[in-house]
């Protein structure tokens, strides 16, 4: 296991390029990613100029996490708008891009509703792509917001269930800045321990097959000065039975309307062993991952993704041989499983904290008012 203790000093960035952001440069306007396919290594920016680049973004994985998608889908609506392509096919080809995210899609027909109204109302396309911007832009506002109100509301319930501090956290694939349009959801409850002085050591699992922990998290939590140690997914087993995990964080994709919630492939161990091991199990995510219109965890798709992230590793600067551009791990020809995400039932789940409220235990009913209470704020 990598370890790296904590820094002294005021936190860093976890990277001073901003994940996304809409430019308007003379050529014409243009929405920039970091690239986080290229993390740790470099920061590089990817410049899209049209939805089917985005989209090849969202499906590569150079820009992820769920709220960030729909920040991202949002100004991909508006960006077909305001170029002048078809509005309604662009949102299509958005929303599904992956179609376990949730928000991705709640991104792309917010954006899309806003941009019909207003073409509905003066009949100005130039307007209504300015609405489509507009919405995006406020998805964006919206979700910072959201992201500081859960690091708050998840640093109380450590507190509460976990009183004197000294946290020992273990998270899951990458929950941080590089997902969010703030300090992110997961990741942003354990930057808010470490700030208060009561995170002891977060444990970052690798996350296989694309080692999102190790490349994205790592990074996040060794720019912000956190005291983190790097395991391999198999290893958490052994990190529980040594009683070295008070609590376990992630965040989520898709929140059916049970509770039941789809994560990074790899929760759903985690979730069991953390019921076996009495520790608590917390899902962080927006109201906007709620999706009330999937009953259970059994409706939930689950993005099934190409064999060669498992049969063949990627690293930059190395000559690649295999099909899928990376190095073989695996005879040629060898079949993989490889779903994107795991469902975790919501008896084993401790608690889910919105930046409406925590629920706690997780049941329809309880998940359903908070839901109820987001709508409530929006429209008032």
């Amino acid at each position: 296991m990598a370890d790296q203790h904590a820094q002294s000093g005021e936190d860093k960035r976890p990277t001073e390029i901003p994940v996304i952001r809409w430019e308007e440069p003379p050529e014409g306007p243009v929405l920039v990613l970091l690239d986080q396919t290229r993390l740790p290594v470099e920061e590089v920016e990817l410049v899209c100029t049209d939805a089917p680049m985005l989209v090849e973004a969202i499906r590569s994985l150079a820009v992820r996490g769920a709220p960030l998608l729909g920040i991202a889908g949002a100004y991909g609506v508006a960006l077909a708008a305001v170029r002048g392509f078809d509005v309604d096919d662009a949102a299509d080809a958005l929303a599904g891009a992956r179609p376990t995210a949730v928000n991705l899609a709640v991104g792309v027909r917010r954006a899309q509703a806003a941009y019909r109204a207003e073409l509905a109302r003066s009949g100005d396309t130039d307007k209504a792509a300015e609405a489509a911007l507009a919405a995006a832009r406020k998805l964006h506002r919206d979700d910072a917001e959201a992201s500081a109100r859960m690091a708050e509301r998840g640093l109380a319930l450590l507190d509460e269930l976990l009183p004197g501090g000294g946290h020992r956290v273990l998270t899951h694939c990458n929950t941080g800045s590089l997902v969010s349009g703030g300090e992110g959801t997961a990741f942003a409850v354990a930057l808010a321990a470490h700030r208060a002085g009561q995170l002891r050591r977060l444990w970052v699992d690798e996350t296989r097959p694309l080692l999102q922990g190790a490349r994205l998290t790592a990074y996040e939590a060794a720019r912000s000065g956190m005291a983190y140690t790097l395991l391999t997914d198999n290893a958490a087993g052994s990190l529980f039975a040594a009683g070295e995990v008070d609590a376990v964080l992630i965040g989520a994709d898709r929140i059916a309307a049970d509770g039941s919630v789809a994560n990074k492939v790899g929760s759903y161990p985690l979730a069991v062993l953390a019921r076996y091991h009495h520790v608590p199990f917390i899902v962080v995510a927006p109201v906007t991952t709620v999706d009330r219109d999937t009953p259970d965890g059994a409706s939930i798709e689950v993005e099934q993704r190409a064999g060669f992230e498992v049969t063949e590793v990627t690293a930059p600067q190395v000559p690649v041989t295999g099909p899928g551009g990376g190095i073989p791990v695996a005879p040629l020809g060898t079949q993989a499983y490889n779903p994107a995400f795991d469902v975790t039932p919501p008896e084993l789940v401790t608690a889910i904290v919105t930046e409406e409220g925590v629920v706690s235990p997780v049941t329809a009913e309880a998940l359903a008012e908070v839901c109820a209470r987001s709508r409530e704020v929006t429209i008032g």
